[in-house]
């Protein structure tokens, strides 16, 4: 009886890996539209996805960052600028996109676009801190979404957002995490909506990548700033040496961030290509082994892990 049970199992997961690996026929007459092209994730793709053959319309936020693009791909590649936060720019590009991809449709459209902001302690932080990060993350993401699924539909293609494992973990205040939550969120309701039309839609979870959204000097003069504007009562509560230890903690972070950007881009290349593309994806070493298992975590495991990361750096005095 257990020789079955596992010869069955071993079955199961053969067919499974198989089932993951068939890919779609052609991809040369296909078109892919791709936001947050200036670098990271997005250049990488851009680049990555003209050379296999897709018609890749890569949207960039400045002038510089498409002339760059432009300069290292074929002559099938377009592009486009557009803010995500401006919704006359979004609704006039997918109508560029539109008359671009004509009646084959838009076979792929990838949220990649995002923005980091104030990453600290919520007492820091103001309302407009959390701003900026919701509008580009969310709301940027929804507005462009909304306006290219007509396109999507018409293909029955590929929805793929960029999160993070941020929307897994609240790990650090600030509005990143609660942008990408609702991404997970956005993106879930999403892909059940669009089952019915033969539509998928996928959602990526990276860990800390060496991308310009995560350069630690910019992360550390945004946490500096904030500090030096705190009343004097905030910085009494936390204590002298806690600015100081908490920077050298986020320069310290550098040996846990993968400075290879590709498993991200292989993630929405199986997204794009497989006939039966996955729900999610966890990309980064990081990510695999320890924040996405340990979102699945008891809470009272996860505030033990995380909290004692943060006492490293100081004990707040009680208020």
């Amino acid at each position: 009886m257990l020789f079955w049970v596992l010869g069955l199992l071993i079955l199961c997961g053969f067919l499974w890996t198989r089932k993951g690996k068939l890919k779609i026929a052609d991809i040369t007459d296909k078109y892919i539209f791709i936001t947050g092209c200036d670098s990271g994730f997005g250049n990488l793709a851009a680049r990555t996805f003209d050379k296999k053959g897709f018609h890749v319309i890569a949207a960039c936020l400045t002038e510089s960052g498409s002339t760059a693009l432009k300069a290292e791909t074929s002559e099938r590649l377009r592009t486009v600028l557009l803010d995500v936060t401006d919704p006359e720019n979004v609704k006039r590009t997918a109508q560029w996109v539109k008359n671009q991809v004509g009646e084959k449709g838009l076979w792929g459209l990838i949220n990649n676009a995002g923005v980091l902001g104030v990453l600290a302690p919520t007492d820091w932080l103001t309302l407009e801190d959390y701003r900026e990060p919701i509008e580009v993350n969310l709301f940027g993401l929804i507005s462009v979404t909304l306006n290219m699924l007509p396109l999507v539909k018409k293909a029955q293609g590929r929805v793929i957002n960029v999160s993070s494992v941020g929307g897994r973990l609240a790990i650090v205040g600030g509005g990143y995490t609660p942008s990408k939550y609702a991404v997970e969120g956005f993106n879930d309701s999403l892909r059940r909506d669009m089952k019915a039309f033969g539509v998928h839609v996928s959602c990526i979870e990276p860990g800390l990548f060496k991308t310009n959204l995560a350069d630690p000097v910019k992360t550390t003069e945004k946490k500096l700033a904030i500090w030096e504007q705190l009343s004097p009562d905030i910085k009494q509560q936390y204590g002298e040496g806690y600015i100081e230890k908490s920077l050298n903690k986020l320069k310290g972070n550098k040996s846990y961030v993968n400075m290879d950007l590709s498993p991200v881009v292989e993630c929405m290349d199986h997204a794009l290509t497989s006939v039966f593309p996955k729900t999610h994806y966890a990309a980064g070493k990081d990510a695999k082994i320890f924040w996405i298992p340990l979102s699945h975590m008891p809470a009272v495991l996860q505030d033990f892990l995380l909290l004692k990361r943060k006492a490293e750096l100081a004990n707040p005095k009680a208020v």
